[in-house]
């Protein structure tokens, strides 16, 4: 059986500790919580904590919350790696890595999400939903870091 993967990659204009920073400590400032979330309008904020073992943590106006994933690595400026099962239990969880690399005065941002044979007969659908979703994230990624 083939892997089911999705790989990401673009280079910012941005240096390498900017890149890693925003994209993680800064999470909260870009993310597009209304459509990439748990909950959607009413989301006030998602936090990464900056550590292995940190969660990823999406709060609602309400003061509920929902953990998006744990931190599975934590080296800045050059990776961040998490599990990852927003709105689902964390027996579903896939894994998704980004690393980040100088290039010039910018910096290569890769993304590879993979783990998604754990949702059985729904992975394709999700490979797909989730090819165009994290098109849409790194764009507001790109737009948090010229801000």
């Amino acid at each position: 059986a083939r892997t089911l993967a999705v790989r990401k990659e673009i280079t910012v204009d941005a240096p390498l500790e900017t890149a890693f920073r925003v994209f993680t400590q800064e999470i909260g400032s870009w993310w597009p919580l209304p459509t990439h979330s748990v909950f959607a309008d009413r989301a006030r904020s998602v936090e990464m904590e900056p550590r292995a073992g940190g969660q990823i943590v999406e709060t609602s106006e309400a003061g509920e919350q929902s953990v998006w994933g744990t931190l599975t690595a934590w080296e800045p400026p050059h990776r961040v790696s998490f599990s990852w099962h927003p709105g689902r239990g964390p027996e579903t969880a896939q894994e998704v890595e980004v690393t980040f690399a100088a290039r010039g005065d910018g910096t290569l941002v890769r993304l590879v999400h993979t783990g998604w044979e754990k949702l059985g007969d729904a992975a394709e659908e999700q490979v797909r939903s989730y090819d165009g979703g994290w098109d849409h994230v790194l764009t507001r990624f790109v737009e948090g870091l010229q801000r």
